[in-house]
């Protein structure tokens, strides 16, 4: 078992940035690739970023390429989203999800998940 823990989610103007955190404890979190998805309200959850297992390979979601940049500590078991250039549409609830090794960028594909933490974006 994986546990993740999401941090780091507020409101913010547009424009403005934040870094969300995902704190994971359990099993070793080196052999996991990361995923963040976002859900807003009324919407199916997306596909945002995600990072091989190793850090090596990362893949993002067209809406937030060049904004967002996933990244990963595996000596402090945490992954992290730093989203930059934030706008309305990136409101969301967002999630950060563990899977063996390789990246998918279907929530599916994901065995892992934490709780949430809100990001609002005012215009």
């Amino acid at each position: 078992q994986v546990q993740l823990v999401e941090s780091g989610g507020g409101l913010v103007q547009a424009g403005g940035s934040l870094r969300l955190s995902c704190a994971a404890s359990g099993r070793t979190f080196s052999n996991y690739a990361m995923g963040w998805f976002r859900q807003a309200p009324g919407k199916e959850r997306e596909f945002v970023a995600a990072m091989a297992w190793r850090g090596g390979s990362t893949v993002y979601a067209d809406s937030v390429k060049g904004r967002f940049t996933i990244s990963r500590d595996n000596a402090k078991n945490t992954a992290y989203l730093q989203m930059n250039s934030l706008t309305p549409e990136d409101t969301a609830v967002y999630y950060c999800a563990a899977r063996s090794y390789y990246i998918q960028k279907t929530a599916n594909a994901y065995d892992y998940w934490g709780q949430g933490t809100q990001v609002t974006v005012s215009s």
